[in-house]
């Protein structure tokens, strides 16, 4: 939620509605939604590329650093899917077309804030590997971080301006205020702090003539949130007087807040209050109004659900997923996290909303690639739809069960209509699906990308599914792949394995020499591609097509109860590194020339194109120019590739035969180290 000019307002008055503190010691619930985008688009990141996730999981891990080093205990508390009244679906809208504009603009040179596809996915991986405790809500979360603080007596950490309104026993502290990266030492001692602000609601009652704080609410519904925008509000906004202080700096912009504010003041309770809004509007409105009113203003009470429980002994309550009948693994796999909002408002409203990432507006969205892989989501998830809704749709057997996506179109929004794959009666029973069999799970898995078992069988553990993703890729993208962003997108994928060896403790075994100079070379690499590159807008549409298969090849594999491992996305792809691969390719560079400081890498890579070649069209290998020149027909004869262009590592007749030590220990230790991290 957020209310509109709330937090600028506040800000803008700091020091009468803020005081300070040295954070230490203490539990906080931080506001997952809010911190993930404040780190992403607060830190410095290169966003045109699709997302650097490397940097972002190391500003993500310095964060909690911060925290542990002050005694911080952080609970994370992320939204989930839509509300079941569907009441953002405007605002969502909203935002989903500014996002557009905002994707647009960074496509072209401009500025925008666009958080990279799988932002929240690599969020979740980091807080997992650091052992932060978090909670992914059924849907939106702001009630229940304000129950969880005030049951614990911490502050709560976001930017949402609707904890100005949540009465919290200890206060509200605003991401913009909360200083992380500056620790301090507390005089005399060796006990670090955070400097941070935290919010008084109080101060600000005091401010405006002592007023009850149990207005609050029905100021922050007439002013406008996100779930709330009535038209006719505006028209008792134009009848009332609202009397202004002359401390407004803004002017216009703090018009209402102010206004509103000063206007409640004058009331002893929210029922005077309403009544005299009311009186403001036509008769034959008032009930519906005031019925809405009330509705919305419950939204700042206290919440039924008790995430203490979740935190305490791995299960909580929550009455609205109770009552749509969902089954329970698949509750207890939305509060741990392991399944995605994107599966509950698909199972619950038959509704997504797919993600805009920085790709090329003239083309078909990227994520009309993956779209026969949603489907056979929407397939599995038919059973339990017919259970929310409480009808049965085999009433309607020659209707398949439709949903909607609201997707890009151009520079736009719009809402398609997708229907759902029938699949086999033993995937048919969403409340079962877990007691499949594994080899059943994993053959529709593979089945929907469209690879055989055999072609992984080669590849480490921890890539299979991206690899497995990548065939899939190469065989449906709408904006076909050159062989070298293939090469480009296999490389990057080498970082998590080099760094595996580097951090290894058989780092001599393993030539640890040559896996770094590969490393550093690398991220020489990333570094050159910005700031000031031109975007490819082909190629960043390519690789927004990959992204887009991998999110929705995760998706299933998690409904599915992963029968394959989920890649760490962290070291898995950096747009900065693969674009830099693509541009480094296609003037000086050749596979074979990076990958001849380390024999490791070369093997690997080796594995990885080996598996994806054999799904690759047959275009992907013509050499580049005219086919039918002498020059291309004598080379034809003897070594097809030129190793200035491509090298023999990437010749898709360069099976690898034998086994080499340094390449079988390098897969072991990768994975060995992702069991690790596992683990933890």
């Amino acid at each position: 939620m957020g209310i509109r000019g709330l937090m600028s307002f506040v800000e803008d008055h700091s020091n009468e509605f803020f005081t300070d503190l040295k954070l230490r010691d203490t539990k906080i619930i931080i506001d997952g939604y809010a911190l993930f985008h404040r780190l992403c688009f607060n830190s410095n990141l290169e966003l045109r590329y699709g997302g650097d996730y490397d940097s972002f999981a190391e500003v993500v891990e310095n964060f909690f650093e911060s925290l542990f080093a002050c005694n911080i205990c952080p609970y994370v508390v992320l939204d989930g899917g839509c509300d079941i009244s569907d009441k953002k679906l405007i605002t969502l809208k909203d935002r989903a077309r500014e996002k557009i504009q905002m994707a647009h603009s960074l496509s072209i040179g401009g500025g925008g804030c666009v958080c990279p596809l799988l932002i929240r996915e690599v969020f979740l991986q980091v807080l997992i590997k650091l052992q932060v405790c978090f909670v992914q809500c059924f849907s939106e979360a702001d009630q229940d971080i304000m129950t969880l603080a005030n049951h614990w007596n911490c502050p709560v950490l976001s930017s949402d301006s609707d904890f100005c309104i949540f009465d919290l026993k200890t206060g509200f502290c605003p991401l913009n205020g909360f200083q992380w990266r500056n620790m301090n030492t507390i005089k005399g001692t060796q006990n670090y702090y955070i400097p941070a602000k935290c919010f008084s609601l109080d101060a600000l009652c005091h401010y405006f003539s002592n007023m009850n704080k149990a207005l609050l609410p029905l100021f922050a519904v007439l002013c406008g949130n996100d779930h709330i925008n009535l038209p006719i509000i505006e028209t008792f906004l134009s009848k009332v007087r609202l009397p202004l202080r002359a401390t407004s700096s803004k002017g216009r912009r703090h018009h209402r807040v102010l206004g509103l504010l000063n206007w409640l003041s004058h009331f002893a309770d929210p029922t005077e209050a309403l009544d005299n809004v009311l009186k403001y509007l036509p008769k034959k409105d008032r009930e519906n109004v005031k019925e809405l009113l009330c509705c919305s203003m419950e939204e700042y009470q206290q919440s039924q659900v008790k995430l203490q429980d979740f935190f305490q002994n791995g299960t909580y309550v929550c009455p609205d997923a109770l009552n749509l009948g969902l089954p329970e693994w698949v509750l207890v796999a939305l509060s741990k996290g392991q399944l995605s909002p994107f599966i509950s408002d698909a199972l619950v409203l038959r509704r997504t909303i797919l993600q805009t990432q920085v790709e090329n507006m003239q083309r078909p969205n990227a994520h009309k690639i993956s779209q026969p892989i949603r489907q056979v989501i929407y397939g599995l998830l038919l059973n339990s739809l017919s259970h929310v809704e409480n009808m049965s749709w085999s009433a309607l057997p020659h209707q398949p069960l439709a949903f909607s996506e609201v997707e890009r179109i151009h520079q736009n929004i719009k809402t398609s209509i997708v229907h759902a794959v029938e699949l086999p009666k033993d995937h048919s029973d969403l409340s079962k699906l877990t007691k499949v069999s594994f080899v059943r799970r994993k053959m529709l898995l593979l089945e929907t990308l469209k690879v055989k078992q055999t072609i992984l069988e080669p590849i480490p553990t921890s890539l299979k599914l991206p690899i497995a993703v990548s065939c899939y890729w190469l065989q449906h993208a709408e904006a076909k792949a050159k062989l070298h962003h293939l090469q480009a997108l296999l490389l990057g994928m080498l970082m998590g394995p080099l760094h595996a060896i580097i951090n290894s403790p058989r780092k001599e075994e393993l030539q640890e020499d040559g896996a770094k100079m590969l490393y550093e070379e690398f991220q020489r690499v990333k570094e050159l591609t910005w700031p000031g590159r031109r975007l490819d807008l082909d190629t960043a549409h390519i690789f927004c097509q990959w992204q887009s298969c991998l999110q929705m090849g995760m998706y299933l594999n998690q409904l599915l109860s992963t029968p394959l491992p989920e890649p760490d996305l962290t070291r898995l792809y950096s747009g900065s590194l693969v674009h830099g691969l693509c541009q480094q390719l296609l003037t000086s560079a050749s596979v074979e020339s990076l990958l001849s400081m380390c024999p490791e890498a070369k093997q690997l890579y080796e594995h990885l194109f080996n598996a994806t070649k054999s799904y690759a069209p047959a275009e992907l290998f013509l050499p580049k120019g005219k086919s039918n020149s002498k020059k291309k027909r004598k080379k034809k004869k003897g070594t097809t590739w030129s190793k200035n262009r491509v090298g023999t590592a990437s010749d898709p007749r360069c099976l690898y035969e034998g086994s080499n030590r340094f390449g079988l220990l390098m897969v072991e230790n990768l994975e060995e180290h992702t069991e690790a991290t596992n683990t933890e």
